[in-house]
């Protein structure tokens, strides 16, 4: 893998100067090819919840790439035999092929609180754990009566719950792995797994994981999940994780879920972002989260073009190398065009372009340039009919390019970029005018 400044490239790769990169011999010589970037691009951009997505569909289908929904461990676990989870992932498979079949890829959220929610058993704040551990005779919940709605905790004390939390990121991976209807996890815990309880007294080891439990829960995620994953910035200040180095070291991404709120900047947004992604953590996994609900006009004047609370959405999401952002209210706004939605969407994650391209009579050189915000966080491959190159665009930074060599000649027609975790009929471009 070669890595070169985009600066270097625009001399050393004009085909038109016929000038041939330090990097090839002179047995190759310059193609012309031409691309263009003219839709959101896979695993980017603002997302809206399935049932908003859905009843939206042909507004603003092509203006979104990622649908997000919250999925519950009790919905999809039947119980457990000789040390075994039993799981029925029909209704989750429902689900993920009705996003699949607007082309759109998921953002998956598992939680177990949700303060006032009523959709376990129809009664407020009832969790999401599995009956079989809540039939357990050493289970035992709490009960709060928080200000944003009545909850019952999870029982942490329970050695079951800490097996399972465990093992349920296991079971998960081995199904969903390689299932392109997936972009994202979100994985957390207290309310909507957030990494936080606020108004309810916090009680570590309780109605909240221990810092013990939190560090071999992460620990074992890293090394169990494939999916890129994200835990909430909250963490910065409810898990042990800023002062463990070996935390720090983990892959993870990062998601806000009160992003551009109006004390944003400079205040317990910004200082946990700083605190837990030390300005490069966004290299590694994704970042993401959903817009502001601190007042309801949050949402729907995120996109004014002229900024909210003194930023614009491409500054703020540039500056947090942004992947994706939920924002499900903002197309009832009168900012959230579908026009302006794909313009948005496009401005965040990676951005491909071919700045050279170069072939003798056996094989391609393409030089590739990210001239997005942030990398691009699985596989995706140049290929000439279908034939890929060995190297991976996986992880290429904005403003740097890779040189990718395929084993095979394009005249310039028939390159693409492809993964095995986009759907199919979704496409990664690249601009290119060569």
């Amino acid at each position: 893998m070669i890595v070169l400044l985009l600066f270097v490239l625009a001399v050393a790769c004009d085909p038109a100067s016929k000038v041939i990169p330090s990097e090839l011999d002179a047995s190759y010589a310059p193609v012309s090819v031409q691309g263009k970037v003219d839709a959101v691009q896979p695993a980017t951009g603002l997302v809206l919840w399935s049932e908003n997505a859905r009843e939206r569909n042909a507004a603003y289908g092509k203006s979104i790439s990622l649908e997000y929904a919250y999925c519950l461990p009790c919905q999809v676990v039947t119980g457990k035999d000789n040390g075994v989870v039993r799981y029925d992932w029909s209704s989750f498979n429902k689900w993920l092929a009705d996003v699949a079949s607007r082309k759109h890829q998921a953002v998956v959220r598992f939680r177990y609180e949700y303060p006032g929610e009523r959709n376990v058993d129809g009664k407020p704040g009832t969790t999401a754990v599995p009956a079989y551990i809540k039939a357990l005779p050493d289970y035992k919940e709490t009960f709060y009566e928080n200000e944003d709605g009545p909850t019952w905790y999870a029982d942490w004390t329970n050695s079951e719950l800490q097996w399972f939390t465990k093992q349920f990121y296991s079971d998960f991976n081995a199904v969903y792995k390689d299932d392109p209807r997936i972009a994202f996890v979100e994985v957390g815990f207290g309310h909507w797994s957030e990494y936080h309880i606020f108004g309810t007294p916090l009680q570590p080891g309780v109605n909240f994981p221990s810092d013990a439990y939190q560090k071999a829960f992460l620990t074992h995620l890293a090394d169990v999940l494939e999916i890129p994953w994200l835990i909430s910035i909250d963490a910065a200040e409810s898990s042990p994780v800023v002062g463990d180095a070996s935390l720090m070291g983990l892959t993870f991404g990062l998601f806000d879920d009160s992003f551009m709120h109006k004390d944003h900047e400079g205040e317990y947004n910004e200082n946990c972002w700083k605190a837990i992604g030390r300005g490069t953590r966004w290299q590694t996994g994704a970042c993401g989260g959903e817009i502001s609900y601190y007042t309801a006009a949050d949402q729907k004047n995120f996109l004014n073009p002229d900024g909210m609370y003194g930023v614009t959405w491409e500054q703020a999401s540039s500056k947090y190398h942004i992947s994706f952002m939920i924002a499900n209210d903002a197309p009832s706004g009168q900012y959230g065009t579908a026009a302006r939605f794909k313009e948005a969407s496009m401005a965040c994650g990676y951005h491909f372009a071919l700045t050279g391209l170069y072939v003798n009579d056996q094989r391609t050189a393409a030089y590739v340039t990210n001239t997005g915000i942030a990398p691009i966080y699985r596989d995706a491959y140049l290929a000439v009919d279908g034939l890929r190159s060995e190297t991976s665009l996986k992880g290429l930074l904005p403003g740097e390019t890779r040189l990718c060599y395929i084993d095979k000649v394009t005249d310039g027609r028939n390159l693409t970029i492809e993964s095995d975790y986009i759907l199919p009929g979704q496409k990664i471009q690249f601009d290119a005018d060569l």
